[in-house]
């Protein structure tokens, strides 16, 4: 093992000609220069824990604004932290996500020379920095992160050539990640342009025909810290996370979502997922799908999908609640492909529904693999050596 040592990041940065930068303030950047094509701004709503993640409300700039304000260009390998709510979140940029733009409400770390930019990242990604910055954060009402605060957070570093090392070990297990997730979009687009081609040969049914609804219950309430998940639209859209609820209450299978099965959000966001963690509670405001005899799951998933717009709209109009839909907005009619067509389909579609489900539940024993190296190797408790043959063994 080589030598480690105490530092800050302001030190760390200083050294090798680092920098830390905030996003453009004021009138820098003019509201009326962003657009829905172009460059993606990055700002908090895009740092995810570790990676960017661009939605389809991200803002964008041409390259006409990039050009006129190049040091807020993004650069592969540069880190970037939300400046304001979850400021502990803090992402990697990604050769393909070079020459992104950084928003007012990120802040970029860039590291240079004598520092392993990726090794920077999964430190700061480590439970121990994470608690540290929100600590220090400032904010009265909201986290807000400046650069001051980072230029004081405390590192633990070896050496350049060990802290590539390490990133590489960890690298390893999320490019996986990363390829697993390139992997089920291209599935799940296969599927559906699949699907839309199999409507020349079809029939109008109601949505509700294909499959049985079954809304969940208020299994929060009285909620135990252990047994299984509760799945509420936080844990569909976001994942498990710190306020994620246990119950080891008993409930009936049709409140259990497993592997494979088609969940949907009626309220609120209005999203379709297909579970892939483990056994869990169904919660209220969730339908759980299940296909009707000779509906397969991808058949179902696909006739939903195509009617998420409308719902999404019949949604949009109730002005005075949460949007939702009603259970009589299942009986709407849908195009249905002809049974022989599903039928001639069927073997391909299921293949590509179950490589989707493996990939998704793959990621989550690299993750989990991730998550527990990341501390060890950072403490320098464990050598690099001993954290390759565990890659080895899930990579």
């Amino acid at each position: 093992m080589g030598e480690w040592r105490d530092t800050t990041l302001g030190s760390l940065l200083a050294i090798g000609g680092g920098s830390i930068k905030t996003g453009p303030f004021g009138t820098a950047l003019k509201a009326s220069e962003y657009s829905q094509d172009g460059v993606p701004v990055i700002s908090v709503g895009e740092v995810g824990y570790g990676r960017l993640v661009i939605r389809s409300t991200t803002p964008r700039v041409s390259p006409t604004v990039t050009d006129r304000l190049p040091e807020y260009v993004l650069r592969s390998g540069d880190i970037v932290f939300a400046r304001k709510g979850s400021v502990d979140r803090s992402a990697w940029v990604a050769t393909e996500q070079d020459g992104w733009f950084l928003g007012s409400d990120g802040i970029r770390i860039r590291s240079g020379d004598g520092v392993d930019g990726r090794f920077l990242a999964y430190q700061l990604q480590g439970a121990v920095l994470r608690d540290w910055i929100v600590q220090h954060a400032g904010g009265s009402t909201m986290a807000s992160l400046n650069q001051g605060t980072l230029e004081r957070v405390p590192l633990r570093v070896p050496g350049v050539h060990e802290q590539w090392a390490i990133a590489e070990v960890l690298g390893a297990l999320d490019d996986k990640i990363a390829a697993n997730a390139e992997l089920i979009r291209i599935a799940d687009e296969l599927g559906s342009a699949t699907f839309r081609s199999m409507l020349s040969e079809s029939e109008s049914l109601p949505l509700s025909a294909a499959a049985r609804f079954i809304n969940g219950k208020a299994f929060t309430k009285g909620a135990s810290r252990t047994g299984r998940v509760v799945v509420r639209i936080a844990e569909l859209n976001s994942g498990i996370g710190g306020s994620t609820v246990y119950s080891d209450i008993e409930v009936a299978d049709d409140y259990l979502a497993r592997p494979g099965d088609i969940l949907f959000a009626w309220s609120g966001s209005l999203t379709l997922h297909r579970w892939f963690r483990s056994e869990a509670i169904i919660n209220q405001h969730i339908f759980k799908v299940v296909p009707a005899a000779r509906r397969p799951a991808w058949l179902v998933w696909n006739l939903i999908a195509s009617k998420l717009d409308d719902f999404k709209a019949t949604a949009a109009d109730k002005a005075t609640t949460m949007g939702h839909i009603q259970r009589h907005h299942l009986d709407e009619l849908v195009e249905v492909p002809a049974r022989e067509v599903v039928e001639r389909h069927d073997a391909q579609m299921t293949a590509l529904w179950s490589r989707a489900l493996a990939a998704e539940q793959e990621n989550l024993t690299l993750a989990a693999t991730r998550d527990t190296l990341l501390p060890a190797l950072m403490s320098g408790r464990l050598r690099v050596r001993d954290a390759e043959r565990v890659v080895e063994g899930v990579a």
